[in-house]
């Protein structure tokens, strides 16, 4: 809550410094977040590459068949929980929107300066890297690689929690002064908070559908299942981290009957590679940007089925820390919709707003794939 409470001073400082039209303030918070825009995207492949590349290397010890489930219904879930906020924001954006007037990028003041700091490869490539080393260091079980990429990955979490996230409330009043300068910012804010509104309805829908899903294949009571959940729910809101809540949802998974082993392997795998309340806020904020900027057309269904599908990999063991899941899909939004630097730092404002919530989402849908997973495995096994 301190990282939010802290995102709303830089959104108001920003504010006040645009509206005040103080150039030197204003353009030296502007100068600021392009730098700091630039560092982002110099880590995006860094993070991309460690975090899969370490997760995906733990995969090789488990249980094969156990592992197969548990991803295949999370990433399922994942993907239909990001088609079905697409579905909604592009329905209800349009009345959301109505007699906005767009903000032109780079329009108003500019920074004094900038310059380019070239990521070490494209996110695509990390991405490809990632995967290669991951699945072969799971094969052939290299410590010393899987030790390389561990340490890869703490010092990537290291600059994520040390100096991105603290530097977030600076770079967000950056982008909010450069609004604020265009006169755009408060239809902005409107449009914003009703979105907001829209993902944290739509984690709802969503943790409702898993279990009446779960809650018919168990032949159980489906609010019961989620009440018994709520627990977890509540304890993410205040951690904002899937990794911080796993002894609270692995308790509640097996108070929903969940059984001890199986809950023991689903909900710390779950943790790390379930994310549909991320996925359905980085949705919902996408489309919601790419309506308030100018110079953005809102994709197709089937135009971004391949991107919710990359999100779905892209976010694999994404740190354990606020904000991890939308710093491992800037790259994917840079790359496959054009996302710009001031569409960037929108998204990363919209979605640390919420994010308590969409974490809330994540971890009580882990204890529906729980359920789904005990029920295949018992049947598999006639235990």
């Amino acid at each position: 809550m301190k990282l939010i409470l802290k995102l709303i001073a830089g959104i108001v400082a920003g504010i006040i410094i645009g509206i005040t039209q103080i150039e030197f303030l204003t353009r030296l918070l502007l100068t600021v977040s392009d730098i700091f825009g630039q560092f982002i995207g110099f880590m995006i492949p860094l993070i991309i590459l460690f975090f899969i590349a370490s997760g995906v290397s733990q995969l090789g010890g488990e249980s094969g068949k156990m592992v197969g489930y548990t991803v295949g219904l999370a990433y399922t879930s994942t993907l239909l929980a990001g088609i079905a906020a697409f579905i909604v924001a592009i329905t209800v954006m349009p009345f959301i929107s109505a007699g906005g007037t767009p903000p032109e990028e780079g329009g108003g003041l500019e920074a004094f300066f900038s310059f380019e700091i070239a990521p070490l490869m494209g996110v695509i490539t990390a991405l490809v890297l990632a995967f290669v080393f991951g699945i072969s260091m799971a094969k052939l079980q290299s410590g010393i690689l899987i030790k390389v990429f561990d340490e890869g990955r703490a010092i990537v979490e290291l600059i994520i929690r040390k100096v991105i996230i603290p530097f977030l409330p600076v770079y967000i009043a950056g982008i909010f002064a450069g609004l604020a300068a265009e006169g755009t910012v408060f239809e902005t804010l409107r449009i914003f908070g009703l979105v907001l509104v829209t993902a944290i309805a739509t984690h709802w829908v969503w943790i409702i559908i898993q279990y009446t899903i779960a809650g018919t294949v168990t032949k159980r009571n489906p609010f019961a299942l989620i009440k018994t959940m709520l627990p977890a729910y509540f304890t993410a809101l205040g951690t904002m981290s899937s990794a911080a809540t796993i002894p609270v949802t692995l308790r509640q998974a097996k108070q929903n009957k969940v059984r001890e082993e199986v809950a023991n392997f689903s909900v710390p795998l779950g943790a790390t590679i379930h994310l549909s309340g991320s996925v359905i806020t980085i949705v919902t904020c996408s489309v919601a940007v790419m309506s308030v900027l100018d110079g953005y057309s809102i994709p197709s269904i089937f135009e971004i089925i391949p991107v919710i599908a990359m999100l779905g990999i892209i976010m694999i063991a994404a740190p354990g820390v606020p904000g991890g899941a939308i710093m491992a899909a800037l790259g994917i939004l840079t790359s496959m919709l054009g996302f710009s630097e001031a569409a960037i730092g929108l998204m990363i404002a919209l979605y640390m707003a919420q994010d308590s919530f969409g974490t809330g989402a994540n971890v009580t849908g882990d204890g529906a794939i729980a359920l789904l997973v005990d029920k295949i495995v018992t049947k598999k096994t006639g235990a």
